[in-house]
């Protein structure tokens, strides 16, 4: 059973950035669809950003675009989400995901075969 471990979660003002990272443990990340996903108190999971495997497609939430950034860098074995301007909004815990049998043109929002443990992001006015 594939790992993803997380790290990159803290707390920042409004306004500010992070920067989360997560690589798989057992098999390259080469081989998935990453993503990743959020949930904050009281709410539903959400979708947040999707990267195809070799970094040619990206999707993104829209209450992220523009300020939030999906990468990888396959050669480090680590996927990445760059969060700029930071809203209170954004408050939540972020989850990384792979996707191993997805092959769409776009990353899909949906469908991921493993998670990570999840990392909080808080975000204060």
């Amino acid at each position: 059973q594939e790992r993803l471990v997380e790290s990159g979660g803290g707390s920042v003002q409004a306004g500010g950035s992070l920067r989360l990272s997560c690589s798989p443990s057992i098999r390259t990340v080469s081989r998935y669809i990453m993503g990743w996903f959020r949930q904050a108190p009281g709410k539903e999971r959400e979708f947040v950003a999707a990267i195809s495997r070799r970094g040619d497609s990206l999707n993104h939430a829209h209450s992220v675009n523009g300020r939030f950034t999906i990468s990888r860098d396959n050669a480090k074995n680590t996927a990445y989400l760059q969060m700029n301007n930071l809203k209170p909004e954004d408050t939540a815990v972020y989850y990384c995901a792979a996707d191993v049998h997805s092959y769409t043109d776009v990353p899909p929002t949906s469908g991921y075969d493993y998670w990570g443990q999840g990392t909080q992001v808080t975000v204060s006015s």
